[in-house]
């Protein structure tokens, strides 16, 4: 009996250590998370507070009405404005419907084919490649081929190149996340398998694909470098899409290294509102996401 209380009270004290042991392990762990946090927020915050310290005297009435002007004068950014909608918009309606075809083949069709590895490995290859990449591939495909002629309807293409990796991963995420039972029990009453994907799948991932078309929105409206590539940039109002257009991440880009105290307030400006722009993007996606959540839960 002692032998064995002997070897108890052994066992006992070593589980304890091992417990403390791990309990200063986990503090030094939580605390080196606690402050690696601290230092990521201390720098979004001191980010975000520069950019609404300098771009809030240039919020006004103006800078929606107004043309980007010429050098030492007071003007605004409706025509960079209107070229960053009409580009965005542009490559959403490009990038979307090849996305989601794409996503569905790779959802329901390539699974478990080799060519539909092929295929995912490339996405992630176009989803992780520099953008200015993307705007000099465009700038030899179609600027060139064009007689140079730099146009928004290249630059749309530039970006839809952007849209279209997000756009595919999130749609065939989200049809892998549809339960098999719906497959089957659709597929057993004799309805088509196209028929399915249509008229099921997409309802039950149409979230899912609505979030991705929308973080893909968000990204691509700050994206400066394939923009100089392709619709290069206009001083003045153009509603053309086979000419040069403004936006605003190339005007900001050029207005934030000039020695124009006007422009550089513009460009702050522009920072400003496009931030909010990408904020409120983002909120609508993660509301819908929520929003899908809770009537399914």
């Amino acid at each position: 009996m002692t032998a064995v209380a002997t070897v108890t009270e052994r066992e006992r004290q070593v589980a304890d250590r091992l417990y403390a042991r791990r309990r200063v392990r986990n503090g030094i762990a939580i605390l080196m998370g606690c402050l690696t946090a601290a230092f990521g927020l201390f720098f979004l915050g001191w980010i975000l507070w520069t950019l609404v310290s300098k771009a809030a005297g240039g919020i006004n009435l103006q800078l929606f009405t107004q043309m980007t002007p010429p050098p030492m004068q007071d003007g605004g950014l409706l025509n960079a404005f209107f070229g960053s909608a009409v580009m965005c918009a542009l490559a959403i309606a490009i990038g979307t419907p090849l996305g989601v075809a794409a996503g569905t083949w790779l959802s329901e069709y390539g699974r478990a084919r080799k060519a539909g590895v092929v295929v995912r490995f490339i996405n992630d290859i176009l989803l992780s490649a520099p953008s200015i990449v993307l705007g000099l591939f465009v700038y030899t495909l179609f600027v060139m081929q064009t007689g140079g002629r730099f146009s928004a309807l290249a630059g749309a293409i530039a970006l839809a190149f952007i849209v279209l990796p997000v756009v595919v991963r999130t749609t065939d995420e989200m049809l892998q996340l549809v339960p098999t039972q719906m497959r089957e029990a659709a597929l057993s009453l004799g309805v088509p398998h196209w028929k399915v994907v249509v008229q099921v799948l997409y309802r039950s991932a149409s979230a899912g694909i609505v979030t991705g078309v929308l973080l893909a929105l968000a990204r691509i409206s700050g994206e400066t470098a394939p923009l100089l590539f392709t619709a290069f940039g206009n001083q003045y109002w153009n509603s053309d899409v086979l000419r040069p257009m403004a936006s605003v991440p190339v005007v900001m880009y050029q207005y934030a290294g000039s020695p124009y105290e006007s422009w550089q307030q513009l460009a702050w400006a522009g920072a400003l509102v496009l931030t909010c722009f990408v904020l409120l993007v983002s909120l609508g996606a993660r509301a819908i996401l929520l929003r899908n959540r809770v009537t399914h839960d």
